[in-house]
């Protein structure tokens, strides 16, 4: 979540974040209630994947309005999406276990 005054940025974001840190799949909610996605072949309603590794949650967690949390892979499709194929791979350590939503 991102609490803000940005009428035209996203208050929810949700991300698939790979192997690498980087994001395979996005989608934003905003608060007109219309909803943005992105993979890696697609961008829709404004949503785009990030062009940087996703940092650390600690990290995010520390720049004022944000509140990030590590959600369980089933969560997906909480806004309708399906899983990609190779999301099923086994959590590796550290702070970007693929197939998670972040």
């Amino acid at each position: 979540m991102w609490a803000h005054e940005f009428a035209e940025e996203p208050g929810e974001s949700l991300s698939e974040v790979g192997l690498d840190g980087y994001e395979r799949r996005k989608v934003e909610r905003f608060r007109d209630g219309r909803l943005g996605w992105a993979d890696e072949e697609r961008e829709v309603g404004g949503t785009g994947l990030g062009e940087v590794p996703v940092p650390p949650l600690a990290e995010i967690n520390a720049q004022r309005g944000f509140a990030a949390s590590r959600s369980p892979a089933t969560s997906s499709n909480r806004y309708g999406g399906k899983r990609s194929a190779g999301s099923e791979r086994p959590a590796p350590e550290g702070p970007h276990p693929a197939g998670k939503i972040f």
